[in-house]
């Protein structure tokens, strides 16, 4: 019985050998030659091989040149030929011995010198010493630690609220902290001509989260909610995947590389709409924005539950040193676990953070202070209107803009040197002023070359007049 069902599946085979296509049959037999062809035959020739005597190693050996370990830089390079400062830079500041009006300072407040911090940093100091040796899992949480961290909470009216020991790893830490590889971050570039993007913190943070990042053009909401609409739809082809991917939007209250503000009701509008997260950074607009100085939220009248997440750093307004994040208790005792920067750095000195605590107690009781600043804000930008050459690039509001070239020279060299002999200059004339500093190799798209002017509640309305009167003359003569 056996016999004759084998002989009949020959029998199909054979038939159906018969009737197959010609061009089926010689498919088959390339295969099968090829097949046979790749077992029989060597997968690689081995080479003959041949040693080099000892006089040609040596030969070799000298003429070999190691590559250098660092690019040559010229000695004319910025970073080599820093101005130094004696004393404190406050509201005047003292540059290579001599004295001028500072405008250069993040020191909003005009807290840097104040009296009242100054004592308590030095009541600290004598309580804890000079710093921490630790972090703050290793025996590196003091108790003044903990005061100015509920204190920042109330301050903000956020649940928690957690400090880093430096500024820049504030937000660079927070955001691997949540967005790992998959996940989804839409953040801001200047399109097309990509000559602006996010700080470089936030940079960073994008960087160490390995998530897939999405740009989209700067303060341009219909652009944002096209990129959420691609990506809702990719989501509806893959559910199982859009189950386990996380969406963020990060953004700055007032952007480092352009000060301008950012549209914060539209964005926390397409946050629900489309299910993300908003992460938002306030290291400029901490302590200016808003009639408490609360930030971006206050100025808008934004609820501060519908953000997910505040960073900003206390090098600022507060004129210590450091950032925090405040939120939700969940989202911040995450970081408590993960975030690089507070689990592996020394935590902040306690004299610092008692600084930071009593600049906040100043903060909350003086809130005309926001007022005042702003109000010299509108008068410098507007008194730097109309400048021959020079354009400024940020918002009334923002207490650090920028001045550009209206036209470039064509050499990103030459634009840097124009505005280096305009800072110069303006030095000579009692003006501090700096150009915006940036690390060319590293940022994701290099910003024009700027002098970058910074707004301060000591300066008096001559000072302004002063400042805008010497910016004015100096650049006529060097670009005219």
């Amino acid at each position: 019985m056996a016999t004759a069902a084998e002989q009949w599946v020959l029998v199909e085979m054979v038939q159906a050998l018969y009737e197959a296509p010609a061009y089926h049959l010689i498919l088959e037999g390339i295969l099968i030659l090829w097949i046979i062809r790749l077992l029989f035959s060597k997968t690689y020739k081995l080479q003959e091989r041949s040693d080099l005597t000892a006089k040609e190693k040596e030969e070799l050996i000298e003429e070999w040149q190691p590559e250098p370990l660092v690019p040559p830089i010229s000695k004319d390079h910025p970073a080599l030929n820093y101005n130094i400062v004696s004393g404190p830079p406050s509201h005047s500041i003292v540059v290579n011995g001599k004295e001028c009006i500072n405008f250069a300072s993040f020191n909003f407040l005009g807290l840097l010198d104040n009296r009242r911090v100054k004592a308590a940093a030095l009541a600290s100091l004598k309580k804890y010493g000079v710093g921490t040796c630790g972090p703050r899992g290793f025996y590196g949480t003091f108790d003044v630690h903990l005061d100015l961290e509920d204190h920042l909470a109330k301050f903000m009216k956020t649940e928690e609220a957690i400090i880093y020991s430096y500024g820049f790893a504030t937000i660079a830490s927070a955001i691997p902290a949540y967005s790992k590889r998959g996940d989804i971050i839409f953040v801001w570039v200047s399109l097309p001509c990509r000559d602006r993007a996010a700080c470089f913190a936030i940079q960073k943070g994008l960087q160490a989260s390995r998530s897939d990042i999405k740009l989209f053009k700067h303060n341009d909401m219909a652009d944002l909610e096209r990129l959420l609409k691609e990506q809702e739809i990719e989501d509806q082809k893959n559910p199982r995947k859009a189950r386990v991917t996380r969406r963020f939007i990060v953004v700055e209250g007032l952007y480092m590389n352009t000060g301008t503000i950012c549209p914060l009701p539209e964005l926390v509008k397409l946050k629900y709409k489309y299910k993300a997260r908003i992460f938002l950074e306030e290291s400029l607009s901490f302590g200016v924005l808003g009639e408490h100085g609360r930030g971006v939220t206050e100025h808008f009248g934004i609820n501060i539950d519908d953000i997910d997440l505040i960073s900003a750093n206390m090098e600022n307004s507060l004129a210590s040193i450091g950032g925090f994040c405040c939120g939700r208790s969940f989202v911040i005792d995450h970081q408590r676990l993960s975030g690089q920067g507070y689990c592996f750095s020394a935590s902040l000195p306690p004299l610092l953070a008692a600084a930071a605590i009593e600049a906040l107690n100043i903060m909350e009781e003086n809130p005309g202070i926001f007022a005042v600043l702003k109000e010299k804000c509108r008068q410098i930008h507007k008194a730097l209107q109309g400048i021959s050459g020079l354009k400024v690039v940020g918002e009334a509001l923002s207490p650090a803009f920028h001045l550009q070239l209206e036209e470039s020279t064509g050499s990103r060299e030459k634009d840097v040197k124009l505005l280096h002999e305009i800072v110069n200059q303006c030095m000579n004339k009692g003006i501090a002023l700096t150009q915006a500093r940036y690390l060319e190799k590293e940022e994701k798209c290099l910003p024009p070359p700027s002098i970058r002017v910074v707004v301060t509640v000591e300066q008096t309305e001559e000072e302004l007049e002063k400042a805008a009167a010497a910016i004015k003359e100096v650049a006529q003569a060097v670009l005219l």
